[in-house]
């Protein structure tokens, strides 16, 4: 090997990946991978960074401040297309996991005898004049956005007429709806039971339920990064492919709750964070349930960027009305950003490697190219 060949595969061992992070139950394979030394087993030096929120990620990725993260799925597609931020080429070679969200409502909806989404519209109806209900969401290109107006719809609700939907970061929900600014929300776990931990508001529906099979969070990369760095990125991949998998165990799961209720993670309790990973699930007013499917970090097929996956989020975006050219959003705008050929490299990578629930020695980097 040249001695140039030498110094480039030294610098892609040794450089530091910045990798982002909302405060979230489904944040978990990022830091169940660097926890359990997953990212070292390839070859990685990473460092997590908790944000605020899904712009302050988006902004950081666009910027190069950060190299990856924990993004909602519609983000790759909604920055690509410079849809609320200016353009940026990304692309999502793993999807970190299905379903995870719910929405919940105030309990002053609940004392004026709202218990579904048809109740809620016949509250709308008596209301109207005298007060619009206002709904938060995290991200307007996310699943929560999605979720939360196919919800409305089905009930004769019309998103962008009868209801006032805002965008709210993740960990602002609770007080928001405490303090009235909120009358509801789609959001992620732990801060659907966090509001039911503190009794000022309610399950009514998961999205499991919803949108059975949904992708809901995704790893994002700068286009250039993935092309110029395709060696870390596909040993990115592949470590959180392991720690996705180990999400997915019983033992697993626990091990999540326990690392993610430390204050650098996600800091509430690990009985609450155990609601949205093992169950039962607390939908407040007395009633608990088991909600088997409710967050799956690998099974089902769950990881691959795949066409049907792509197609989820782009006809939702197109249906929602976010996007002035919805003939921009077109099956080959899905395969330039879901890449299943960057993913498939990243599993044959992991067969090279001892299984996740093993004690071997990591393997020697396997950074083959810069």
């Amino acid at each position: 090997m040249s001695k140039t060949r030498q110094s480039l595969n030294l610098t892609v061992q040794t450089k530091t990946l910045r990798l982002g992070f909302v405060p979230l139950t489904d944040c978990a394979p990022l830091v169940v991978a660097h926890e359990l030394g997953l990212f070292r087993k390839y070859g990685l030096r990473v460092s997590l960074s908790r944000e605020l929120g899904w712009a302050t990620i988006r902004d950081k990725v666009i910027y190069g401040e950060l190299d990856a993260a924990h993004a909602v799925a519609g983000m790759p597609v909604a920055t690509t297309l410079g849809l609320g931020s200016i353009p940026c080429d990304c692309v999502t070679a793993l999807v970190l996991n299905l379903h995870g969200n719910a929405i919940t409502l105030s309990n002053e909806l609940w004392r004026r005898g709202v218990r579904d989404a048809a109740t809620l519209r016949e509250e709308i109806l008596q209301s109207r004049g005298r007060q619009t209900f206002t709904f938060g969401v995290v991200h307007s290109f996310s699943s929560h956005n999605f979720l939360l107006r196919n919800w409305l719809s089905a009930a004769g609700i019309q998103p962008d007429r009868d209801v006032r939907i805002v965008v709210v970061p993740p960990p602002q929900m609770n007080a928001n709806l405490k303090a009235g600014h909120l009358d509801g929300f789609c959001v992620g776990e732990p801060w659907n039971s966090m509001t039911v931990e503190a009794r000022t508001g309610w399950i009514v529906a998961t999205s499991a339920e919803l949108a059975p099979g949904h992708p809901e969070k995704v790893l994002i990369a700068r286009r250039e990064f993935a092309e110029k760095r395709a060696g870390q990125h596909e040993a990115l991949v592949a470590a959180l492919l392991d720690a996705c998998e180990i999400c997915d165990t019983a033992d697993g799961r626990d091990e999540a709750a326990a690392i993610l209720a430390r204050p650098e993670y996600v800091g509430v309790p690990e009985a609450v964070l155990r609601r949205g990973l093992s169950g039962p699930l607390d939908f407040g007013k007395d009633r608990v349930r088991t909600v088997s499917d409710f967050c799956i970090f690998h099974g089902h097929d769950a990881n691959e960027p795949s066409g049907d996956k792509a197609a989820w989020i782009l006809q939702n975006v197109r249906t929602s009305g976010l996007c002035t050219e919805p003939s921009a959003i077109n099956f080959q705008l899905g395969r330039r950003i879901f890449r299943s050929d960057i993913f498939e490299k990243a599993a044959r990578l992991r067969s090279s490697t001892p299984n996740p629930h093993t004690n071997e020695t990591p393997l020697e980097p396997h950074l083959a190219h810069v």
